[in-house]
């Protein structure tokens, strides 16, 4: 896997237009891309898997958040979201942030803490990765202990379970699965995402938010149709 664009960067360019589009005038290539071989999807037959490729440590996924909201609010019924957290950045504490996810997702608190995760790093500073009013990273950074009295507090889940849980061989097994699956679909930036396992989409790629939102949306009905692309 290439490595990851620099943060600083990712924010300037993640959502940088490429030009106004139509549906009708959606290029493989060029907005989109196709991804092979498909990867298998982990929804329920008849559901469109749709995932969000991030990491709670980058600052251009913070800045998607609304994007996905709005996203999520669109697509159609039929439409499942998943969120699959990368590591590529030790010095900014994904492959921490990337544990934290995979174990609220065990415990089956994932959602209920999602938005709140982004705001204790990038706004309220409970886990910030940044010294406040400077572009150092912060030293020491986050622990894992941190993290999971962060998940105490927003979820119920108490934070020595969360620790257990953390250092599981179930969920170390997730984390191997994420880096491969990641991999697979040859993803080189975040935020990403991937429809059903076969489309590869960026807010560069798409042109934008509202691009970003429609385009997704006509994958998924792309998707569901019974003649659907191969």
């Amino acid at each position: 896997m290439r490595p990851m664009l620099s943060p600083l960067l990712l924010v300037l360019t993640a959502l940088l237009p490429a030009g106004p589009t139509a549906a009708a005038d959606w290029v493989e290539g060029r907005h989109y891309f196709v991804i092979s071989p498909v990867q298998p999807t982990q929804v329920a037959p008849g559901k469109i898997e749709v995932v969000e490729v991030f990491s709670y440590g980058c600052p251009a996924c913070n800045t998607f958040y609304p994007t996905m909201e709005k996203i999520k609010a669109a697509l159609p019924a039929n439409a499942e979201v998943r969120f699959l957290p990368a590591s590529w950045i030790a010095a900014e504490s994904w492959p921490l942030f990337q544990r934290a996810y995979l174990t609220a997702e065990a415990l089956g608190v994932a959602d209920k803490a999602h938005g709140a995760m982004f705001q204790a790093i990038w706004s309220n500073g409970e886990l910030t990765i940044v010294e406040r009013g400077t572009d150092r990273l912060k030293q020491p950074p986050p622990t894992l202990e941190q993290v999971a009295a962060f998940y105490q507090r927003t979820t119920g889940v108490a934070a020595d379970k969360f620790i257990q849980a953390a250092k599981s061989f179930a969920v170390e097994s997730r984390i191997k699965n994420a880096d491969k699956l990641i991999k697979a679909y040859r993803v080189e930036s975040t935020p990403t995402l991937v429809i059903n396992g076969k489309y590869r989409v960026t807010g560069r790629s798409a042109g934008g938010v509202d691009e970003f939102v429609e385009l997704t949306r006509w994958l998924v009905e792309r998707e569901s149709s019974p003649d659907k692309a191969p």
